[in-house]
């Protein structure tokens, strides 16, 4: 996507904070350009579509999440296995902030079972990298099998996420990380049996 006008910032802006609360089908363009002060053709002339918008949203969180996981990880104390537990802490920071809804990328790939949608390889390559962190993490700490616990984590993460749209619950990623945490331990004692 080439430099957006301010007036393409302003519908980024508008439409990242009103996809997540309010969801992406049940929010139309005219809503966006409303809210946004724009016209639809400004919309179009900067996106195309309403699906090129929903993908330059998630893109956006996709580069925004994995710059503040990457300074976060880089400026962590931590060594090892306390820093692949790390991400479950960073993690429920986010699920302690008033109004989150869980994961915006899972959140939408719920929205959006269109496997050709734009914003669907934005959603795999954000987990694909959050599984590939989780993985680099383990191998650094000489866990067994880190590709797999890479998997393992994501899915528990997941599952967490998907507590807080189910049941509003914003203590599974804690609990989540004891999961982790008792993963790591049968990685490390157990080996690839576990």
């Amino acid at each position: 996507m080439s430099e957006l006008s301010a007036s393409g910032e302003r519908l980024l802006e508008v439409a990242t904070d009103v996809f997540y609360a309010e969801g992406i089908r049940a929010t139309g363009v005219d809503t966006i350009v409303k809210r946004a002060g724009v016209s639809k053709p400004t919309l179009y002339a900067q996106f195309g579509s309403k699906e090129e918008l929903v993908a330059a949203v998630l893109d956006r969180r996709r580069r925004a999440r994995q710059q503040a996981l990457s300074r976060f990880l880089a400026e962590s104390a931590e060594t090892g296995e306390q820093r692949l537990l790390a991400v479950f802490d960073w993690l429920a920071e986010g699920h302690g902030r008033s109004g989150f809804r869980g994961c915006p990328f899972t959140n939408a790939a719920v929205e959006l079972p269109d496997a050709e949608h734009p914003a669907r390889a934005v959603i795999s390559d954000y987990k694909n990298w959050l599984r590939d962190t989780l993985a680099w993490l383990a191998a650094d700490a000489g866990l067994t099998d880190p590709e797999g616990l890479g998997f393992d984590l994501l899915l528990l993460i997941d599952g967490a996420n998907a507590r807080v749209v189910v049941a509003d619950d914003r203590t599974a990623i804690r609990r989540a990380r004891g999961a982790a945490a008792r993963l790591v331990f049968c990685a490390r004692v157990l080996g690839p049996e576990a």
